[in-house]
């Protein structure tokens, strides 16, 4: 419970003590919007069983009928409704209201933290209310300015290129020094700015030196390959061969193994 309190009515959205960092100017922002949001939209709906007058009415949520005592809650921001105890749940992320306590927006419940995204973006990286005039949006997520950083060495990285990583911005010294796979081919990191081909798991850089056939060496950007042991194979040939030589190579191993030793 506490936890799902945590997530659903965040602290930080109404109360500036839990946002030690914001301006003067910021924290007048959350106190207004933090107060306009508690007068226009918190409620706490009430559970019940459903009065006789309202026997056989919809579910708000889910259209199904209720009875004359049935359970049901009520939210009185939005008149004689009701709804099955199990649908009374943000209109956003489909959870159950935490003590039943929700917030309205044209005629639909959500809870605090999708009820307040509405209207203020979340930064991605300290979880509070964007007040500022300006922010950073990268990959459909925002930040402050000062919190878009590498995940690893916490350069700021505004203005400059990144890489994105568990959803989250990585410079790209750390990406490549930490993240990068090495090439399959010359062994080397496939950096942020180089293309890459993957298969069955392995990495190559996308460049012809690198993205050839083993044997042959015949660019395969663009081609049908083969994989065998790690090493690409253009899908004629050469393939072939490697599954000739390998056929060849099992059946010469097999007579080996059955062949009598010298003890006996």
């Amino acid at each position: 419970r506490a936890r799902a309190l945590l997530q659903q009515l965040p602290p930080q959205d109404c109360d500036e003590r839990y946002c030690p960092d914001l301006a003067e100017e910021e924290r007048r922002q959350l106190r207004a919007f933090s107060a306009r949001r508690r007068q226009e939209a918190l409620g706490q709906g009430l559970a019940c069983p459903v009065p006789g007058p309202c026997h056989g009415c919809p579910c708000r949520k889910c259209g199904r009928r209720l009875n004359k005592g049935d359970p049901g809650i009520s939210a009185s921001r939005l008149g004689d409704q009701f709804w099955h105890p199990s649908c009374f749940s943000c209109h956003f992320c489909q959870q159950q209201l935490v003590d039943l306590i929700y917030f309205q927006q044209d005629g639909r419940i959500y809870c605090g933290r999708h009820h307040a995204e509405l209207f203020r973006p979340r930064c991605a990286s300290c979880d509070q209310l964007i007040f500022m005039e300006e922010c950073i949006e990268a990959e459909g997520r925002r930040w402050h300015l000062e919190h878009f950083c590498c995940l690893e060495c916490d350069e700021p990285l505004r203005g400059q290129r990144y890489v994105m990583r568990s959803g989250r911005p990585c410079c790209r010294g750390c990406f490549e020094s930490l993240f990068a796979e090495p090439c399959q081919a010359c062994g080397d990191p496939i950096g942020a700015d180089s293309e890459e081909v993957t298969h069955q798991g392995l990495h190559w850089h996308a460049r012809a030196s690198c993205l050839c056939c083993s044997r042959c060496r015949a660019p395969l950007r663009g081609q049908p390959l083969a994989c065998r042991r790690g090493r690409l194979l253009c899908s004629d040939c050469c393939s072939r061969c490697q599954d000739a030589s390998s056929t060849a190579s099992d059946s010469s191993d097999s007579a080996f193994a059955s062949a009598p030793s010298p003890d006996s």
